[in-house]
């Protein structure tokens, strides 16, 4: 085993390069787009670490990092290079060791330093597929004239690595020219799972899009829906995240609020601008990183510069995962951030082969020298060398962990795992086509790339770590991740502590989770908060996480969480709006302060009207009760009693009945009323109209004429109100109409009869037009001598009246709109009504039953008067009125016969 950098002054070198640079030199301009000559620049053949072995197995490993601008390789990676190179070479040494995997065959290596550079790494690549090349030697001559010795290129079976994605995406272009399989221990972008572009890569950790489905899974336990993405400029950020962008789109439910680029070469200002960015959707406090470490380490560096410390909660991908370098001195910043990692576990044979390399025991590891020298940081002097002033000499006695800090890198299982599919697809690939036979068979020489994929593809053993490798058909291995948060506040140990696994399904213990200040209630990330109870979500177009919220107003109802709805008309909003409630019905109670009034009045004229008819009953052949004219008193008073008795069916709970007769009397009462009071003034305006042209007295004067008279006015209400009734048959209803506020809490059903205003109001029509008429008559006989009849209190009874009914019409027609409608008019009508009968009960009767009562004396019988005294009564009058206007109606004390 010995590391080969091959002098450039040997012939067959020489003509190996020349070969192939005039016959494939073309074909990788064409294909891969870089020059052979970069090689030729070099001078030499690129460095690489070669052990001999029946089969060979190609490298490739960051061994050192990027170098600025002009230069391939920096600075060598003591981690991510040598730890990873030296678990090659330790699987390696165990599968050789294993009698019973690949026995009496022995494994070789071909592995070559990347530069973590994908160009560079090509070029470095181009050695695993020498042997494949047919080459062109007809031109080269050695300098003695002698044919130039060619030897033969190993030929590499398949390639471990290469570590960065883009690094895997170029150099499996190559290898899939030639059929070379090639299995990766870090590549993880989302791409590489395409296998009609890359069907001979593999890899033994999961890919991005497995990675990116648990982040989206975390996202989602954690109640996020509104969160940034920060990716690095480069396939394995930016395929990140694409594949996290459309698995979440899948997912629904989650929306991005910004999705940020860092440049490879950021400017300075840079990192201040994604900041601001990020903050400009303040809202989305989670953020989403697939970055390198150095992005991550400035991105935290910028947000405590800006005094964010505490507000960012960070989801950090597989290259944050468990390391400390990207958050050094920026702990208070990066509390709380939750990070991803594939499951591995630390092999503690790597501990124990790595922890006792040195010097002299690893010569095969060409740059392990440069790595002794940065591990302890000291200088190895070599010839033709100048030792550097100020630096310790390296004594070859120092011990890794015993004198540097070690700790395994966390992709050395892979590795390791990697170095073993190759070998298991090699032994069952063995075991088929050689069976029986010790070592490498024909079939087996050399080894056909597409097969040896198949058996790759195949392969199901326990890694190293004691999980299963195996791929599925594209190459991937399953995802298996542990599920990292650093925490700083309240515990004893600060750091990353293990939440949960996801493993095809998330299992994550809130519970074990701490944010910032040592918080436990996971914070929140969300575009718009949940809107309160009642209220609709309006959605903001082109963004599903965000909205506004408005509340369901009015008599609305929350239908689902976008829209409201109307509640019946005879229901209303539950107070959270969430469902309707029926409307509370009610009705005008008797302890209502709307009803006490009006029953005290008619209770009252109740009361005065029968003691009014008593005193009549009593006194009835008196002279004042037979001057008064009995029977239309009588009947006059009974439509006074029906009008105070309208305030209780006007209060009552309505019902059929309670309607029915509501119909009836409301208008009954004021047209028994007002009939006899016209029958009255009809009768004293014909008899004093007529005394002033003949001596002959007018008919239909006697009282049975009058009573006619009166019940044929009375018999047109009733016959109205029987119409009513066969039209349209009394019933109640609900009016939930009439008590509806804007505020939905003080709405009432009403219950109520079946009577609108109009109706109502025609119910009262012909009343009024009797009471109208009767005014007139009234006022036509107002020049009729004052003690010669009751033209006078009839006047004033229907004067009064008049004036209540003009008050009763705007106070009953100005409430309609009012949500105590229903109260107001009732006790509007109820109160002018019972005015209007105590008008008439005291205008009429009441200085009646005063005499009749406190003074009998002048209850007493008077000479009878003839039709021919009423005419000289009538005659006197006009004479009067015409002599003097100052006296109206004249002083005659003559009286006609009240018998009459």
């Amino acid at each position: 085993m010995t590391s080969e950098v091959p002098s450039s002054h040997q012939c067959s070198w020489l003509g190996s390069l020349s070969g192939y640079r005039t016959w494939s030199g073309l074909l990788w301009v064409l294909l891969v787009g870089i020059s052979p000559g970069s090689w030729a620049q070099q001078g030499t053949q690129p460095q690489s670490i070669k052990i001999e072995g029946d089969i060979t197995l190609g490298g490739l490993f960051p061994v050192h990092s990027r170098g600025p601008a002009g230069v391939p390789c920096g600075e060598i990676k003591r981690e991510k290079g040598i730890h990873r190179l030296e678990a090659m070479l330790y699987a390696l040494d165990q599968i050789n060791s294993d009698p019973d995997l690949l026995p009496n065959i022995t494994l070789g290596a071909r592995i070559l330093d990347t530069c973590s550079r994908d160009t560079y790494a090509l070029e470095q690549s181009l050695t695993f597929v020498q042997a494949l090349i047919q080459k062109d030697n007809s031109d080269v001559r050695c300098s003695n004239g002698e044919p130039p010795i060619i030897p033969k290129p190993e030929r590499v079976v398949g390639v471990i690595g290469a570590s960065g994605s883009s690094v895997s995406i170029m150099v499996a272009n190559v290898l899939r020219l030639f059929a070379i399989p090639q299995i990766s221990y870090a590549s993880t972008a989302p791409e590489l799972s395409d296998n009609s572009r890359y069907e001979f890569f593999s890899r033994v950790v999961p890919p991005d899009s497995y990675q990116a489905q648990a982040m989206v899974d975390i996202v989602k336990a954690m109640g996020w829906n509104y969160v940034s993405t920060l990716a690095s400029e480069g396939n394995y950020g930016e395929s990140g995240v694409d594949a996290f962008l459309q698995i979440s789109r899948e997912a629904g439910g989650l929306c991005i609020a910004q999705s940020i680029k860092i440049p490879r070469e950021p400017k300075p200002g840079e990192f201040e601008k994604i900041i601001k960015r990020l903050m400009e959707t303040s809202n989305a406090r989670g953020v989403i990183i697939f970055a390198n470490e150095d992005d991550i380490k400035r991105v935290l560096q910028t947000a405590k510069k800006a005094n964010l410390t505490g507000h960012f909660l960070f989801v950090g991908s597989d290259s944050w995962g468990a390391k400390n370098s990207p958050i050094q001195d920026q702990e208070d910043v990066a509390e709380g951030a939750v990070t991803i990692l594939p499951k591995r576990a630390s092999i503690d044979g790597f501990d124990q082969y790595f922890t006792s390399r040195s010097l002299e025991n690893n010569r095969r590891n060409m740059w392990f020298a440069e790595f002794w020298e940065d591990d302890f940081k000291c200088k190895l002097t070599r010839p033709g060398i100048k030792y550097e002033a100020g630096r310790r000499k390296c004594t070859g006695d120092e011990r890794i962990s015993r004198d540097s800090q070690y700790e395994q890198e966390g992709k050395v299982q892979f590795v390791i795992d990697a170095v073993y599919a190759m070998a298991h697809a090699l032994h069952s690939m063995h075991l088929d086509l050689c069976a029986g036979y010790m070592g490498v068979c024909e079939k087996m020489d050399p080894v056909e790339g597409r097969m040896l994929l198949q058996y790759i593809r195949s392969v199901n053993f326990n890694g190293s770590a004691g999980t299963g490798v195996m791929f599925n058909e594209n190459g991937d291995a399953p995802g298996r991740y542990d599920i990292f948060q650093y925490q700083l506040s309240n515990v004893s140990n600060p750091g990353y502590k293990l939440i949960g696994q996801w493993t095809n399904h998330l299992r994550l213990n809130p519970e074990e989770m701490q944010w910032s200040g040592g918080d436990r209630k996971i914070p929140e990330s969300v575009c718009s908060f949940p809107c309160e109870s009642g209220e609709r979500k309006k959605m903001v177009k082109g963004v599903p996480c965000c909205w506004h919220c408005e509340l369901c107003d009015g008599y609305q109802y929350l239908l689902d969480e976008f829209s409201c709805d109307m509640c019946p008309f005879d229901m209303r909003p539950l107070k959270n709006r969430t469902g309707c409630r029926p409307t509370p019905i009610i009705k005008l109670e008797w302890s209502s302060p709307w009803a006490i009034i009006p029953v005290f009045l008619a209770i009252l004229g109740i009361l005065a009207t029968t003691g009014v008819i008593a005193t009549f009953i009593r006194f009835n052949d008196t002279p004042i009760v037979r001057a008064s004219g009995r029977e239309l008193s009588y009947v006059l008073l009974t439509g006074i009693f029906l009008i105070y008795l309208i305030t209780f069916l006007m209060i009552a709970e309505p019902s059929v009945a309670v309607c029915a007769f509501r119909r009836l009397l409301l208008g009954l009462g004021m047209c028994i009323s007002y009939s006899a009071m016209l029958t009255k003034t009809n009768r004293i305006y014909r008899i004093f109209e007529q005394g002033k042209k003949s001596v002959t007295p007018p008919k239909f004067i006697s009282p049975t004429s009058q009573l006619i008279i009166t019940f044929i006015l009375i018999s047109v209400q009733l016959l109205g109100v029987f119409i009513w009734f066969g039209v349209m048959p009394p019933h109640t209803i609900i009016d939930y109409e009439e008590q509806k506020p804007p505020n939905p809490e003080f709405a009432r059903g009403v219950l109520k009869c079946d009577m609108s205003d109009l109706s109502l109001i025609l119910c009262l029509s012909y009343s009024i037009v009797l009471m109208i008429t009767c005014t007139v008559y009234a006022i036509k006989s107002r020049g009729v001598p004052e003690t010669f009849n009751e033209a006078k209190p009839i006047g004033f009874t229907m004067y009064t009246t008049c004036i209540i009914w003009l008050a009763f019409v705007p106070i009953f027609f100005g409430t309609a709109q009012s949500t105590e409608k229903m109260f107001i008019q009732t006790t509007t009508l109820t109160v002018s009504m019972s005015l209007s009968a105590t008008v008439s009960l005291g205008m009429l009767y009441i200085p009646k039953v005063y005499v009749i009562i406190f003074h009998p004396e002048q209850n007493v019988q008077k000479r009878k008067r003839s039709f021919k005294a009423v005419v000289q009564a009538a005659t006197v009058t006009t004479q009067l009125s015409q002599k003097s206007s100052d006296k109206q109606n004249g002083e005659s004390k003559i009286e006609p016969d009240r018998s009459q």
